[in-house]
């Protein structure tokens, strides 16, 4: 299935492994990659988002509604800056996550275009701020520019989440 926007330009056939598609997903936004990897956990998009919205629910996102693993544009599709905040405090909880979102660069490997193996992160603050520990970037015509961010300053972890903004980085 062919996935629009930021993307890995997976090919059929193509092997890679699934913390390589996750790494994808985190620094690159690539698509193609949250779809392989809902594929590969619940068979579909719509499985994996039916997952996303139980896990939203039970960590008390009130105002999410997810219809696919990417962000991209879809009317079904929603969450508050409060939601994401709450998403984003788990999802630093996982030591892997942590790791892959704090990087600026990694490589990946795989099976079929091995030209493309290095993954850059858009998020900026990474280099500005020693603090910094990731999370999320995005940007869609519709949603603008996200910004979902992470750091812990004397032993205490701040997020911060930015929606609907012109230029997240100023």
């Amino acid at each position: 299935e062919t996935v629009e926007g930021a993307s890995l330009h997976l090919k059929p056939g193509e092997s890679i492994t699934a913390g390589d598609l996750l790494k994808a997903t985190l620094l690159r936004s690539a698509n193609d990659a949250c779809h392989a990897l809902a594929v590969h956990v619940s068979g579909s998009d719509l499985g994996f988002a039916k997952l996303m919205n139980q896990k939203a629910k039970d960590l008390g996102c009130l105002h999410s509604h997810f219809m696919a693993p990417h962000g991209l544009h879809n009317d079904k599709h929603y969450t508050t800056a409060y939601d994401l905040a709450l998403i984003a405090r788990e999802a630093m909880s996982y030591p892997e996550i942590r790791d892959i979102v704090s990087k600026r660069r990694a490589t990946i490997s795989r099976s079929i275009n091995t030209k493309d193996l290095l993954l850059v992160s858009k998020n900026k603050w990474l280099e500005h701020d020693p603090t910094a520990e990731g999370v999320k970037t995005g940007y869609t015509k519709v949603a603008r520019a996200t910004f979902v961010g992470s750091a812990t300053r004397n032993g205490m972890r701040l997020i911060s989440v930015l929606l609907k903004s012109e230029n997240w980085e100023e």
